[in-house]
């Protein structure tokens, strides 16, 4: 058994949308979750291995990127990178969820190669952790031929996320709406490539599209990068309760549009974040960190809500124990604070004057993973282990 203190904590944004700050100070995490939440008199009720003192930051749960496109591995051959993983991890970003792995070279588009890349994304996945980054990996692209038997031996071999529809040759409501049945059917989440094309092979998709094939996430509702119009954005938020994904290489007009229509209606909890990377925009590994600037210095949310986005909003609408401070729930964290020169005096206010955090730690499974981010501008205070 090992335990693991965080004491003197400033702001604790929770990842709960609906009750964003907490007034706690200090978390105990046992065997790599939240054991305890409260104030520093915890310390002396459980002894711990090791202690981090946060100096007064900002402790969150760590971020998740709801939409990557993987392939094996930290290797990228979209952009023929090694290391955006491990990279996106100095932004904060301790879980990552696959889109698809759309950029696989000579990706097989048959039923029994698009089943096999997706049961190898999927165990690769758990097996490999670059970074320490958990990565949701294996989702499989719809094309035409899969049969309902198909998503029964996948769901079997662990498999349980559908790719953005639209990124095979399943880019219709047609062809796409009963396999989107059979995939929930057997447990499945379901994701939708919204708006224009992306990349070559991708297809344009409205809301009517959207609509009529029920996913689970409307995925780059802001476009990825090119955009639906306002309209086609607000028939999806009144016509569905879909979560709707912010990413970093979309548009940002219509991000701020998403954001401010669903806060006037009390649909928060609706709103996930993810980069969409590696892509044609490159690689951006402060991506989540960026949108939840700019969602908390440009739109009517603040900067806790911005962050829950990217946290317990997508937790929730993927099923997982991480991206919400409670216990129980995977010890996942980053402390930052305000950068050095910000006009912010904490985190949240920077990011709310749109500066990008110093993160000075990110913590995944009660684990130390870094003491100080490469990517980040410096924190002026940085947590420290006692």
């Amino acid at each position: 058994m090992s335990r693991l203190g965080i004491k003197n904590i400033g702001i604790l944004v929770t990842g709960d949308v609906k009750n964003p700050i907490s007034k706690a100070t200090t978390i105990i995490v046992e065997d790599g979750k939240v054991l305890k939440i409260g104030d520093e008199k915890l310390l002396d009720e459980f002894k711990c291995d090791k202690i981090i003192d946060a100096k007064g930051t900002t402790v969150a749960p760590g971020f998740i990127d709801s939409h990557v496109h993987p392939v094996l591995g930290d290797f990228t051959p979209r952009q023929n990178t090694i290391g955006f993983i491990n990279s996106s991890l100095h932004g904060g970003v301790t879980t990552m969820i696959s889109a698809g792995e759309a950029h696989t070279p000579g990706r097989p588009k048959d039923p029994a190669g698009t089943k096999a890349l997706a049961i190898l994304g999927h165990k690769s996945s758990k097996n490999a952790r670059p970074g320490g980054v958990k990565l949701h990996g294996g989702a499989v692209i719809l094309e035409k031929g899969l049969v309902e038997k198909d998503f029964e031996e996948l769901a079997k071999e662990g498999v349980w996320l559908v790719g953005e529809v639209g990124l095979g040759s399943v880019n219709n409501p047609e062809l796409a709406a009963p396999m989107v049945k059979w995939a929930k059917k057997n447990g499945f989440k379901v994701m939708m490539h919204t708006g224009g094309t992306s990349i070559p092979g991708s297809s344009t998709i409205t809301a009517d599209d959207v609509i009529k094939t029920d996913p689970d996430v409307v995925s780059h509702i802001n476009g990825g990068p090119t955009a639906i119009a306002p309209e086609e954005v607000d028939k999806i938020i009144e016509n569905t309760n879909m979560a709707l994904e912010l990413v970093q290489c979309g548009n940002y007009k219509i991000m701020k549009h998403t954001v401010n229509q669903v806060k006037a209606k009390d649909q928060l909890e609706r709103i996930i974040v993810g980069n969409d990377s590696p892509s044609g925009s490159g690689i951006i590994p402060l991506g989540v960190l960026r949108t939840i600037s700019y969602v908390a210095s440009e739109t009517d949310a603040t900067a806790a809500e911005a962050i829950c986005f990217a946290t317990g909003n997508t937790a929730r609408t993927y099923g997982l124990n991480v991206g919400l401070i409670e216990e129980g729930r995977e010890a996942d964290f980053v402390i930052m604070d305000a950068p050095l020169g910000s006009i912010g005096e904490d985190a949240l206010k920077a990011l709310e004057a749109g500066d990008i955090p110093g993160v000075s730690m990110a913590i995944i499974d009660g684990e130390i993973m870094f003491t100080k981010s490469k990517n980040t501008p410096p924190a002026t205070h940085g947590a420290v282990i006692c």
